[in-house]
């Protein structure tokens, strides 16, 4: 008997598998949370699919996400991933992930990590909602518009509270599996 998975990825073995085995898994690791931090916000706009697509292209072309080399890019490093096919070659999201990256290493030095900010706004324990079809969920929520004011008064771009409803949802700090998804119970 096969699983019973969210609506939403049904139908594409990469959607499957990103639905399977990371979406809405808690998250804690500062690394991890930065590589969806960013990823999040080139799909501002756009499809997560495109972005899935493009995973591996962006890890390569932004140093496997490693935050402390990229507060280091210099113009030419930024020019090079404007010319990047493999990524989304937006020139305001490609200097937002280098002011992104600042912002993040301050907020790791006030908080000890940036794991400790970020959960401290659900109190380490994820919000666990019951969909019952993910169309029913929403885009925003008044927590996704607190944490998208705070980021933006550190500093980050990029961080709309729709863009920081879907890191919440990527890193399971609110579970938008539908009940009858096999997900659902596990993270």
């Amino acid at each position: 008997m096969s699983k019973h998975r969210c609506g939403w990825c049904e139908g594409d073995s990469l959607y499957e598998s990103y639905h399977d085995k990371e979406w809405g898994t808690p998250v804690r690791d500062d690394d991890t949370l930065f590589e969806f931090l960013v990823l999040e916000t080139f799909q501002a706009g756009l499809s997560w699919i495109m972005v899935l697509k493009k995973r591996e292209n962006f890890r390569s072309a932004f140093d496997h996400f490693d935050y402390k080399k990229i507060v280091h890019y210099d113009q030419s490093k930024i020019d090079g991933l404007l010319t990047d096919p493999g990524i989304i070659r937006n020139k305001l999201k490609v200097h937002a992930t280098v002011s992104n990256a600042r912002a993040f290493m301050e907020t790791q030095q006030e908080f000890g990590s940036f794991s400790a900010y970020i959960w401290g706004f659900v109190d380490d324990v994820p919000i666990k909602n019951t969909l019952q079809n993910y169309k029913d969920g929403p885009a925003t929520t008044p927590l996704s518009d607190t944490i998208s004011k705070d980021l933006k008064k550190r500093g980050f771009k990029f961080v709309g509270s729709t863009v920081i409803y879907a890191f919440m949802q990527a890193i399971g700090m609110v579970n938008d599996h539908e009940v009858s998804c096999f997900r659902y119970d596990e993270v």
